[in-house]
């Protein structure tokens, strides 16, 4: 099923995402309670029939998969905050969206991604906020 590669992908981006901003809040704002935060959010991005997925998973055939020329560098971690979080916002309201569809409703709740997404936006002020404190 195509839609379940389109879930799978945007799984894998959305979790990719928020463990960077993760890592990035606990080693290097050293800050506990935003690392804790995020980790908890990103366990919290779920789908269920994830052998599904898994299967309809074709990298090879990805028209996509080269890496772009504005993909290769970061200014700054300002910048990979940015992209981390914008990749992360984007890719739970992609499956927000998809888990609206009767013939994928099984594999999760959008609730849950709108949720999330909303959490993303409340972190990525708090994590700035946090950064320019840290300077």
């Amino acid at each position: 099923m195509k839609l379940a590669r389109l879930l799978d992908a945007n799984i894998n981006r959305l979790k990719e995402g928020v463990r960077v901003i993760e890592d990035l809040a606990r080693y290097i704002l050293n800050n506990e309670n935003l690392s804790k935060r995020l980790k908890i959010l990103r366990h919290q991005a779920l789908l269920n029939n994830y052998s599904l997925c898994l299967e309809a998973r074709d990298v090879n055939n990805d028209p996509l998969k080269t890496t772009m020329t504005i993909e290769l560098e970061r200014e700054n971690i300002q910048s990979m905050l940015v992209s981390n979080f914008k990749r992360a916002q984007e890719s739970a309201r992609v499956l927000e969206e998809c888990l609206k569809l009767e013939e994928i409703k099984s594999y999760g709740n959008s609730e849950t991604f709108k949720q999330i997404r909303y959490e993303l936006y409340i972190l990525e002020k708090e994590v700035f906020l946090a950064l320019i404190e840290n300077k």
